[in-house]
């Protein structure tokens, strides 16, 4: 089979079905030379998760490696040293949606939300999330989380706000929906159980559900993967370097096709999530926990 030199390939006319794994390491390489729309990024080395303080110059350690292959960070929060990714980030070009974490703890939030307050104010912030699969977490009700998204809105309306959790929790609260400027949904087949050949067809019917419920405003997947190792198997999804690498392949075809914004999940391989996922949280990262290339 006679192949196009992947440099010159358009991503919206290609079937990766037949492509060798040494093919599609190529397709990679040609998706992130374009650079793809985003990550979401969290600035930890190994022996380290959230809550350890993190400073400048490892975030922009960390922020350079990816800088070259993304156009927009995902941030999770504005504290231990967080709330300096913006800025950094501002610095080498980049765009920031940032997240201000939200759960039980009210003390904390308002901490949170009083720095994401401010990086809009200083014009770090190209989008706010204000909190971060609260209703997942079953840790706020949606009418204390519609006020939190309320107060953020009016204190600096120049910047969008929006809310991020699982795709079906927004047709679940459209309350919720209805106050957001912009819905961010998390979209994972693999924790729903699908196959890896049949991924991408849920995948849309996840974005597709979330625009019914956004009533004509804009939806961006705020997360979405695949992980490459791992001993678990989540019904028929399963982890594996070919599974990982088509998945980001046909994540980009189509969302190159159809304009969607995309928050590819995650930057780096995260060893700390182990404790929450199993071995298998270790292994979404683009990177790996050494800031190397994965795929290509």
């Amino acid at each position: 089979m006679s192949r196009i030199p992947y440099k010159y390939l358009s991503l919206s006319g290609i079937n990766i079905a037949d492509y060798t794994v040494d093919e599609l390491k190529a397709l990679v390489a040609a998706i992130l030379a374009r650079k793809i729309h985003g990550v979401c990024f969290s600035p930890y080395i190994e022996g380290q998760g959230p809550g350890t303080p993190v400073s400048e110059a490892q975030i922009r350690e960390r922020l350079s490696i990816i800088r070259p292959y993304v156009n927009w960070v995902r941030t999770f929060s504005c504290t231990d040293g967080n709330e300096l990714i913006p800025r950094v980030a501002t610095e080498l070009g980049l765009k920031t949606l940032v997240g201000i974490w939200l759960d039980d703890n009210r003390e904390t939030n308002e901490i949170e939300i009083k720095n994401g307050i401010q990086l809009a104010k200083a014009g770090y912030a190209n989008l706010l999330a204000v909190g971060n699969e609260v209703l997942l977490r079953r840790e706020l009700p949606d009418t204390e989380l519609i006020e939190l998204i309320n107060r953020v809105k009016q204190a600096f309306p120049g910047v969008p706000v929006g809310y991020v959790d699982a795709y079906y929790l927004f047709e679940d609260h459209p309350r919720v929906a209805d106050a957001c400027d912009v819905i961010f949904a998390n979209c994972y087949p693999f924790w729903e159980g699908y196959p890896a050949e049949h991924a991408l067809v849920y995948m849309k019917e996840m974005y597709r559900r979330a625009t019914r419920v956004a009533n004509g405003k804009k939806v961006i997947i705020s997360e979405t993967g695949w992980p490459n190792l791992g001993p678990v198997t989540r019904g028929y999804a399963a982890p594996s370097f070919e599974n990982a690498v088509r998945y980001f392949i046909n994540a980009y075809q189509w969302a190159e096709k159809e304009d969607i914004e995309i928050f590819y999940f995650s930057a780096f391989d995260e060893g700390w999530k182990v404790a929450q996922e199993g071995d298998v949280g270790a292994y979404w990262g683009l990177w790996d926990k050494d800031g190397k290339l994965k795929y290509v």
